[in-house]
């Protein structure tokens, strides 16, 4: 039998460059989340300081990157829970090149406190490779935010055998242009919703998106609140899943039941793995390494996979 994971979904709000109060929030949501029987808890991108990189103190926040990333180690630990602490930005002061002094980085944490691999953020920052980490709730990929946007981005991980891909976020409703938000003030929402029940089909996997929200408000709305929130679990056939977020954009937190059947069951449907992994698979994607047998094969030879 398939099993059955719970995920914690923590749409945090993070208040600006309030790096200790946020980190004692994140914490209090995944002691909760342990309570309840979560084998997971995921947080959003920039959760511990929000993302001011003009700012002066900012910079100064990131060199403590590691101290809080020891923190949510030791967390993990002592609750026996694995831990996608969102992002953590690091600075490298001794970085030789002026790119990697301040990275976005995404790591996962066992439940012993262990870490089991890291990603670096690449559409708009760098070029990481993706890779896939052996966790105790299977093969999983790491990705960030506007990687959601690159269909290219998943089939890499499910090529090496990633059933449930991880996405931190700091998405908001003003990321759209002005002629955009012209057209439809929720564009960025319906981006939103949309690509990532396209992602959960096309790839036969489970798609863990977790934003941030804004700060609760009995007044507040989407048109005033920047935040656009949304977290979720998407999943083939049934979509959506996290009734506390999956339709809010604040602040919040919904453990998600994950059955692993409802991916196996997707897969022989539309048979999306299988046929990728074919030797006569007729796309060719634009990237210098392929995945075959679950190893990086570098490099093509005049357009041969």
């Amino acid at each position: 039998m398939a099993p059955v994971y719970k995920i914690a979904v923590i749409q945090l709000h993070p208040k600006p460059l309030q790096i200790e109060s946020n980190y004692a929030k994140a914490a209090e949501y995944i002691k909760s989340a342990a309570s309840q029987g979560a084998q997971l808890a995921v947080l959003p991108e920039y959760h511990l300081t929000n993302w001011l990189p003009k700012e002066p103190r900012f910079s100064d926040l990131c060199g403590q990157w590691k101290t809080y990333l020891e923190k949510y180690q030791a967390l993990a630990k002592e609750h026996n829970i694995c831990i996608v602490p969102g992002t953590i930005t690091e600075r490298h002061q001794d970085a030789e090149s002026e790119e990697d002094k301040l990275l976005n980085v995404a790591y996962f944490i066992d439940n012993t406190g262990e870490i089991l691999g890291s990603y670096q953020k690449k559409n708009l920052c760098t070029h990481a490779l993706h890779e896939v980490i052996q966790s105790p709730l299977g093969p999983i990929g790491l990705l960030i935010c506007w990687d959601l946007a690159f269909p290219e981005a998943f089939r890499e991980l499910i090529a090496q055998g990633a059933k449930i891909i991880i996405i931190p976020t700091f998405w908001t409703l003003t990321d759209c242009s002005a002629y955009g938000l012209s057209k439809n003030p929720f564009s960025e929402a319906l981006l939103l919703t949309s690509t990532l029940t396209a992602r959960a089909f096309e790839n036969t996997c489970a798609v863990v998106f977790v934003n941030a929200g804004g700060p609760h408000s009995t007044t507040t709305s989407n048109r005033t609140n920047p935040y656009s929130g949304l977290s979720r679990v998407t999943v083939p056939f049934v979509g959506e899943l996290g009734d506390e977020t999956k339709n809010s954009s604040e602040e919040g937190m919904s453990i998600v039941e994950l059955d692993m059947e409802i991916l196996e069951e997707a897969e022989k449907q539309y048979k999306v793995r299988e046929d990728i992994a074919r030797e006569d698979w007729h796309y060719v994607y634009r990237h210098s390494a392929i995945f075959k047998d679950g190893h990086r094969q570098e490099g093509r030879e005049k357009g041969k996979l």
